[in-house]
């Protein structure tokens, strides 16, 4: 066999050990205002014109395809957000939702309760509910960040409605956590023949130019705690 191919099938060889999860991590809070302050962006009817919140910004690996960790599971693509390290590497779990990745196992292997990334960044494990690992080496393994809508997270947002003769409709809604706060939403109507800037909460707007199908503005201000 060809020196190059004997390697190949040796990064692929299962590789045997125990490990313990962690579950020691803790995510960092993201501040984000959107768009930049004084730039000129265009919506369509639907759209966010501008929002603004606090997140959770949580260390994550992501796989666009699917990816076999030994012979006997395989992670499907998507997110996979991290819950602890040690000495050993990093510790992650299917992150969830409509992104979220799952992991499937083949018939006789043991259930699995946590993805172990080693240190060297090509080695993917699985660590099974006795505590012992089932791995491959020689994997692509995409670190990335993923913004979590948490318990204590807050969103603001303005969404253009449409135009009526030359008024314009925009809506405010607010979220809490993954839910919407429907006593707090609104839709405001604006008479352009009055002002070419419009205001809500503190968010102050020019608006360039406005149809039934898009609006083109520029943002002067933020909601009232904007951090830009």
């Amino acid at each position: 066999m060809d020196y190059r191919a004997l390697i190949a099938v040796m990064a692929t060889l299962m590789i045997s050990g125990c490990a313990s999860p962690k579950y020691n991590y803790t995510s960092a809070y993201l501040a984000i205002s959107e768009p930049p302050l004084n730039t000129v962006q265009t919506s369509n009817v639907g759209d966010e014109m501008l929002r603004q919140g606090k997140y959770k910004e949580h260390d994550a690996l992501y796989f666009s395809e699917k990816t076999n960790v030994s012979w006997a599971y395989s992670l499907l693509p998507g997110y996979y957000l991290k819950h602890g390290e040690d000495d050993s590497g990093s510790y992650y779990l299917p992150s969830g939702g409509e992104d979220g990745g799952q992991v499937e196992k083949a018939l006789l292997a043991d259930q699995w309760k946590s993805i172990m990334a080693q240190k060297d960044g090509s080695t993917l494990c699985i660590v099974t509910i006795f505590n012992m690992t089932s791995c491959s080496s020689g994997l692509h393994i995409e670190s990335t960040k993923k913004a979590i809508l948490a318990k204590d997270s807050f969103q603001q947002t303005l969404i253009y409605s449409g135009k009526i003769g030359n008024k314009i409709n925009i809506g405010y809604r607010e979220f809490s956590g993954n839910y919407a706060r429907p006593a707090f939403n609104n839709n405001v109507e604006y008479d352009l023949s009055e002002s070419k800037f419009i205001g809500y909460k503190g968010a102050q707007i020019e608006v360039i130019d406005a149809t039934n199908q898009y609006i083109k503005y520029r943002l002067i201000k933020n909601f009232n705690n904007a951090t830009q």
